[in-house]
């Protein structure tokens, strides 16, 4: 009798756990990250990263859209080589899904862009840099030179758009991420009532709130204080922007109902690299975007932070899959489990991106942190593999999907 050699353990086996540090040993889940960041962060901090606008609608329904697919599982297939990489727009990434563009990270965790580019680079999956960063893309680029990306907030505005091009193509990045769903300002109501806002503005509750949190006031605060100074939007032009705190910083970001079509036309024009658009939610959209000459689309509604009532990305994945031409079609916005990225994977999607659960592991252990939380996510995609009956992702297809 012939047996096969042990499977080498993806991520941390139970017995490995004690090797994690403290803050991250109970963490079995991304779901388990959320509260142990609200722990961590003062509140007004952690309802902007939770928050969505108005009734939270689009963002409840993120998350059920995924519930609306069964899987149809296939037994008796040896799975024993099963393997997750991922070919995208000419690159092999180690897994199908990758860490989404999200803002202010550096108030989240100390260099927080930087922690989750370097534990991007060291999985292998891509990692995107937000235009309202508070971290200058160079330091970003340098974090990950193989699998950063930039996403940048462009207004209608030739000179602009050509002078943070040339920036972003000077900091080695080589896939631009343009995003497309923030013509105006979103109605945030949350953000509000957590006592948020863009300018930070000192209260006694946000003092309170740090004075009660040592882990994030000494740890995020006081040492970026201390080794940068104060934060500033750096990467919203071709200079630097203005500081966190700050009367300009709407009037900075907040002005691009004049974007259109035609600017895309210039990008594609000006940028060498991969275009990427992001923000789409219809298949007229992406279909569009290909005859513009995009590499790909990343079907998003923000995470549910622009129009509430807007539809989740997976439920328009399957139309946009065929209006797809030749460009890689990618989806954020509720993906939360390995079986969430297998169920958009067989609906049509090349890749996935997710965005809070990986803030919510900076916050909570740096770059160890954001490494536990990719490697969960990589597990339960390899598990899920094996259970679905499933050797390659190439392989997924609405044949292993029921509709609920």
């Amino acid at each position: 009798m012939t047996t096969n050699p042990p499977r080498k353990q993806l991520g941390p086996a139970p017995s490995a756990r004690r090797h994690l540090p403290p803050r991250l040993r109970s963490i079995l889940s991304l779901g388990d990250l959320e509260p142990a960041a609200r722990r961590i962060l003062p509140r007004p901090i952690f309802g902007y990263l939770q928050g969505g606008v108005e009734d939270n609608v689009t963002l409840q329904a993120n998350a059920a859209a995924f519930r609306k697919w069964m899987f149809r599982t296939n037994v008796l297939v040896d799975v024993s080589a099963r393997e997750q990489s991922r070919q995208l727009m000419g690159q092999t990434y180690k897994a199908p899904f990758g860490i989404a563009p999200m803002g202010l990270c550096a108030l989240f965790a100390f260099d927080g862009d930087v922690v989750m580019a370097r534990a991007a680079e060291a999985a292998g999956i891509p990692y995107v840099l937000s235009g309202a960063s508070l971290t200058r893309m160079e330091r970003v680029a340098q974090a990950a030179p193989t699998c950063g990306w930039f996403q940048a907030y462009i207004p209608g505005d030739p000179e602009h758009i050509e002078g943070l091009l040339e920036r972003v193509d000077k900091a080695g990045f080589k896939t631009l991420v343009v995003t497309v769903d923030t013509a105006t300002l979103a109605n945030r109501e949350n953000n509000v009532r957590v006592g948020f806002s863009t300018p930070l503005r000192p209260s006694l509750r946000l003092a309170w709130d740090g004075m009660t949190r040592p882990h994030w006031l000494l740890g995020t605060l006081a040492r970026t204080l201390a080794q940068h100074g104060m934060p500033h939007f750096e990467n919203a032009g071709a200079g630097r922007g203005v500081p966190i705190i700050s009367h300009s910083v709407v009037r900075q970001f907040g002005l691009r109902d004049h974007l259109s079509w035609q600017h895309l036309e210039l990008i594609r024009q000006r940028w060498r690299g991969k275009l990427v658009i992001k923000g789409l939610i219809s298949a007229t959209d992406v279909k569009r975007a290909e005859q513009a000459g995009a590499d790909g689309v990343i079907l998003s509604n923000h995470g549910g932070r622009q129009l509430d009532g807007t539809a989740p990305p997976l439920l328009v994945l399957p139309e946009a899959a065929k209006a797809k031409g030749a460009m890689a079609l990618m989806l954020d916005s509720g993906v939360r489990r390995g079986t969430d990225v297998l169920k958009a994977l067989a609906l049509g999607a090349d890749h996935v991106f997710l965005g809070r659960p990986m803030a919510y592991a900076a916050a909570i252990g740096g770059q160890a942190g954001v490494a536990h939380a990719v490697g969960l996510l990589r597990d339960e995609v390899h598990r899920d593999m094996a259970l679905l009956g499933v050797q390659r992702l190439a392989d997924l297809n609405m044949e292993q999907l029921v509709a609920v």
